[in-house]
């Protein structure tokens, strides 16, 4: 047992596995359910744990100084707000038109600078993902032609900052463009929110060309199909909400969301190794993000209980077919479509019925901190 590494997955398995024993026994993780995460470690031997929320707060703050300091005094009045400002909420993942500094305004340096407070909130995986669907825009611009209805440009992102960048005060970024929307809230230097939190795919398979077999979001997809394909037939009944996939996510781009319908199967219904995959495409969903956030988020999934959550689909079963899958906790939904262009154009969102945008961070932070 000695150095071995305990995943949140397997440590959230045992203890929902326990809590529905119906034996007469002692469960020594029930009474400390809302620690689970903690309480595990010393139970069942050594896991690793990235609690270095600070430290990414450092490095954003680095990061973001970095770059303004970078700009002109033009740039860095456009690519910065007050804390407040209405443009912080106002997000979307259509092409239009925002605010904020133009990465094909940049100059050679302040683009690396700019990527380098991308990674600073990112996994490498996650980075590597958001810089490629970036690049799906010139794909895109081949595919359309001269007469294409939205401008097609891999540097058509905007980068924003509201607020002063600190390891103390509250502030906030984005950098956002089509099929790409990543909100970061950092309260009082403490905590982040890292939603919402938008990956889009057009393609989502490309299929011919040089860069012929990418799929920059296939995990996403072929891990929900994976658990869909593993239900027995009562279970299929349960998880199967519509023959039809809907038009686009539920929740579009609203700036506040609430629990969708209470539809689907829920964990409790599943067996363990069913439970570990929809865990996975929880995991592979929040992993976008720096492991040190991500940690934070499954641990305030596994305090309101992994029984809670539902997966649901719609639509076909197979690859090719347009389809939607969503999967819902107490405290969090994740949507997925693939429905328009044949369904090869993915939608995938992250959001958190509570803290979108830091509120529940900041709610607390007003209430309890001394001004």
């Amino acid at each position: 047992m000695m150095g071995r590494v305990w995943s949140w997955r397997t440590i959230s398995l045992i203890l929902s596995t326990l809590s529905s024993i119906n034996a007469p026994m002692i469960n020594p993780f029930k009474s400390l359910r809302p620690l689970a995460w903690f309480a595990a470690a010393s139970l069942l031997g050594h896991f690793s744990i990235h609690a270095g929320v600070e430290a990414v707060v450092a490095d954003m703050k680095s990061a973001a100084e970095h770059f303004l300091n970078a700009l002109n005094e033009e740039e860095r009045q456009v690519a910065t707000f007050e804390f407040d400002d209405a443009q912080r909420t106002d997000w979307h993942f259509i092409p239009k038109e925002r605010k904020g500094l133009i990465w094909n305004q940049m100059s050679g340096e302040k683009k690396t600078l700019a990527h380098a407070l991308l990674a600073s909130g990112l996994s490498t995986r996650g980075y590597i993902q958001s810089t490629t669907i970036m690049t799906l825009e010139k794909i895109l611009q081949d595919m359309e032609g001269p007469n294409r209805r939205f401008p097609r440009d891999p540097e058509l992102y905007h980068v924003s900052i509201f607020g002063t960048p600190s390891t103390s005060q509250t502030w906030g970024w984005s950098i956002e463009g089509h099929h790409l929307s990543l909100n970061f809230t950092i309260a009082h230097g403490k905590a982040i929110s890292a939603t919402p939190h938008f990956m889009g795919t057009n393609p989502a398979l490309v299929k011919e060309g040089p860069r012929k077999g990418l799929q920059v979001l296939a995990d996403e997809e072929n891990l929900a199909r994976a658990l869909l394909h593993s239900l027995k037939p009562a279970q299929l009944k349960k998880a199967l909400i519509g023959n039809k996939a809907p038009g686009d996510i539920f929740t579009a781009a609203e700036q506040t969301v609430s629990p969708l319908e209470n539809k689907g199967i829920a964990a409790s219904d599943l067996n363990w190794h069913q439970k570990e995959s929809l865990l996975e495409i929880i995991e592979t969903y929040l992993h976008h993000v720096r492991p040190e956030l991500a940690d934070q988020e499954l641990e305030s999934i596994d305090r309101a209980g992994i029984e809670n959550i539902q997966f649901a689909w719609m639509g076909g079963k197979e690859v090719g077919d347009a389809h939607y899958y969503r999967i819902q906790g107490p405290t969090f939904l994740l949507e997925y479509d693939n429905i328009q262009n044949g369904a090869n154009h993915v939608h995938a969102v992250w959001r958190d019925f509570k803290n979108d945008f830091g509120r529940d961070l900041l709610k607390w932070h007003y209430q309890n901190v001394a001004h």
